[in-house]
């Protein structure tokens, strides 16, 4: 299963694709899509589905999870943030993907073991347990964490749902 993580900004959307079998997740590619800041919001947010439009043609995943967002204390920039996050959930619901999502000390618990680890540890972890990947910039390693984290829970969930298909439970 290849899964896309999303780490939603109105300047810097990153994105990272890794592969699930089983367990095993392999680094697959990671990036960020960018707006111009000189632009209109409008623009900027098209800027932002194009470019995961493209990242979704190009690497085909079959899921998606993106980190929530937490509150700003500038009400302007959490609103622009929250649009930012609105086209970020959009594009893999309209390409037919599941989409997940995650608080960030959840995905930091489920990374590096501690829901308030900073982003240099982040980092590290998922080049630890992402061997060769990239980490082409701070917001791609978000968004690997993301992706590792929805293997971490999708792998879970489904392994709970497998003896209650098997038994003719409803869930």
């Amino acid at each position: 299963m290849r899964l896309l993580g999303l780490d939603p900004g109105l300047r810097h959307t990153g994105w990272g694709v890794v592969d699930m079998a089983g367990n095993r997740l392999t680094y697959v590619a990671d990036g960020a899509v960018h707006s111009d800041g000189g632009r209109e919001l409008a623009e900027r947010l098209v800027e932002l589905h194009d470019g995961l439009r493209a990242v979704i043609e190009r690497y085909r995943p079959d899921a998606a999870a993106v980190e929530e967002t937490f509150v700003n204390k500038n009400p302007t920039s959490t609103l622009k943030l929250g649009l930012a996050r609105g086209v970020v959930l959009l594009v893999p619901a309209l390409a037919g993907l599941p989409v997940a999502e995650y608080p960030a000390n959840l995905v930091k618990k489920s990374v590096v073991g501690a829901g308030h680890a900073d982003k240099q540890q982040v980092q590290r972890m998922v080049k630890l347990l992402l061997p060769g990947c990239l980490i082409q910039t701070p917001d791609a390693a978000d968004a690997l964490a993301v992706a590792i984290c929805h293997a971490h829970h999708a792998g879970t969930l489904a392994r709970w749902q497998q003896p209650a298909a098997a038994a003719g439970v409803a869930r």
